[in-house]
């Protein structure tokens, strides 16, 4: 407190001496009642002369506490201080000016501010590394969004995507062309036809680049029911957590991922969120492959000041995302020169026609394919978003081919109520020499699914006559019949299995159930008619008091002789 005082004292014997204290106000120390030392400002203190304010000066001098040396240290880590504290002061000044329009001195303001603290030493102290960590990618984000609002103005432009020719454009252009992709990249470029029309569309309304219609070529060749390794799913590949942030429901009936319009929708709000935070569109592209968090942390790790050029990216990022990027310029790059690459006489498939009508009814699309004189295939690719063919309980939008909505109208009452959709299982004895890997092959499926079923910890590892439950890719769908609810299963589901019990023989086992030896042998591959304790056997005619229970989780028999639950 005292040496705040002497300041003060001090300052007004300086401002005094220069002429300059004509409005100012001289403070005297008085004794409190305390016995300390205070100020005490005079309003007669104008005229005082300069020998009172000495004279003051001189009695503070009495009281001045001893200078200590500067610690070089502790200058160095102010001064680091300080910088910082100017960066900030920089960044508060390139917002302002931001805010008023004024993008260029903005980022002169902010490219002073990363000056600033390339100077602070952190080797020193580390315990300014986060503070600086932090306020350069800050610095860092508010450049990409100023470089982004300078990029509003032409994002509707049709050359608003720069196409870069290099040795990673190139390589991808051959492959599309002359190399192995070719077929798939024309068959691609036909069915694009369905949906482009669309996606244009609503891109225009977003003010969005055109040529991002083009992007699900790259993405799933314009398949709706594209579904990557990483359970990307959908023309414009979208995993179930990003879908769900932009507004795509998904449930036991629909994966609103797989509807070409919806996903579009939710596809173009990502893309804007994404151009607003990078401005650069090629790394705007490749934020979307791998994640905007993914492509900031490689942004805060680069030694450069800051980023706002995908190249700058491209040996930083997975192998996946760099290739994405030229694979998708290569793209733009061939079907803006059609005739050069031979795409002239490819005739695209044309936009999709249909009508929509609300459906309060849970019916199957082939009951409702087969009112209208349509094919279930024809309502499948107009409902892609319906996993199973089957309309949810609630009110459903269902697309319909032109003409037919009065039609299926007048027609709903006879058509008979869907059920519930229940995955569909297998059982499979493991024999001696199998794998999961070999076992999951046979049924189609994947070896996670198969050890997630049956608890499998080692996954791999199986023992010789063990049942091992395995799910399908279909689905079992229970019929009901309206007003009663009344469960009924098809009838190709009414064989089940058997396990052989000590004394038991083929002959006994078919006269049991009706049947015949010859028929057992051939529902189980046999070529002999031996038999071991145990073993399971497909029996072709329901026998319930030789059955394996019959409940919910029960085994029964299907097409093909495979066990279905």
């Amino acid at each position: 407190m005292r040496q705040f005082f002497l300041t003060v004292s001090l300052a007004a014997c300086i401002i005094l001496t220069s002429g300059c204290a004509q409005n100012f106000y001289l403070a005297k120390p008085v004794e409190s009642n305390s016995g300390i030392e205070v100020i005490q400002a005079s309003q007669n203190s104008r005229n005082a002369s300069q020998e009172e304010v000495f004279a003051v000066a001189e009695d503070l001098s009495k009281i001045r506490e001893p200078v200590l040396e500067d610690d070089p240290a502790e200058n160095e880590h102010d001064n680091s201080q300080i910088l910082i504290d100017e960066a900030l002061e920089h960044c508060e000044a390139a917002h302002n000016l931001r805010e008023k329009g004024n993008l260029d001195e903005a980022l002169k303001e902010l490219d002073q501010a990363y000056l600033l603290i390339m100077d602070v030493n952190t080797d020193l102290f580390p315990g300014l590394m986060q503070q600086k960590e932090d306020l350069r990618f800050m610095i860092s984000k508010r450049i990409l969004e100023i470089y982004a609002a300078r990029g509003s103005v032409v994002t509707g432009k049709y050359k608003a995507i720069p196409i870069t020719l290099n040795q990673y454009t190139q390589r991808e252009i051959d492959s599309f062309t002359i190399g192995r992709e070719k077929r798939s990249f024309r068959e691609a470029y036909k069915r694009s036809g369905k949906y482009r029309q669309y996606i244009v569309e609503e891109l225009k309304m977003a003010g969005l680049p055109t040529e991002l219609s083009w992007l699900p070529l790259i993405e799933s060749g314009f398949k709706t029911r594209a579904l990557s390794k990483a359970r990307a799913l959908g023309l414009w590949q979208f995993i179930p957590s990003t879908g769900y942030k932009f507004g795509l429901k998904r449930d036991t009936y629909i994966d609103e991922r797989l509807d070409p319009e919806k996903s579009a929708r939710a596809a173009i709000a990502y893309l804007k969120e994404l151009h607003q935070l990078f401005g650069d569109w090629a790394t705007v592209l490749a934020a979307y492959n791998c994640g905007e968090g993914r492509v900031l942390r490689i942004i805060r790790g680069q030694n450069v000041n800051y980023l706002d050029n995908f190249w700058d990216l491209y040996e930083k990022l997975p192998r996946e995302t760099a290739r994405y990027v030229p694979r998708f310029l290569a793209c733009l790059h061939i079907i803006n020169h059609p005739e050069q690459y031979g795409l002239e006489n490819v005739a695209v498939d044309p936009p999709s026609q249909y009508e929509t009508i609300l459906v309060q009814k849970q019916v199957n699309l082939a009951d409702a394919a087969h009112a209208i004189g349509s094919t279930e295939q024809v309502l499948a690719d107009l409902n892609p978003e319906l996993r199973y063919g089957v309309l949810p309980e609630k009110e459903y939008a269902l697309r319909v081919p032109m003409n037919s909505s009065s039609l299926l109208m007048a027609k709903m009452d006879g058509i008979p109520i869907s059920g519930m959709i229940r995955t569909q299982y297998v059982y499979h004895r493991v024999k001696s020499g199998e794998t999961l890997s070999t076992i999951a092959r046979s049924y189609r499926t994947n070896v996670k699914r198969i050890a997630h079923e049956n608890k499998i910890q080692r996954h791999g590892y199986v023992v010789a006559g063990s049942i091992l439950r395995i799910p399908q890719n279909g689905n079992l769908q229970v019929q009901r019949t309206a007003g009663t609810q009344e469960e009924t299963v098809h009838a190709d589901m009414e064989r089940h299995l058997y396990r052989v019990k000590q004394g038991d023989s083929l002959w006994e086992i078919a006269r049991k159930f009706g049947t015949t030896v010859q028929v057992i042998r051939q529902a189980n591959d046999l070529s002999h008619n031996r038999l071991q304790i145990g073993q399971v056997l497909k029996v072709p005619k329901q026998n319930q008091q030789q059955l394996v229970d019959v409940h919910s989780d029960s085994p029964q028999i299907g097409e093909g002789g495979k066990t279905i639950l």
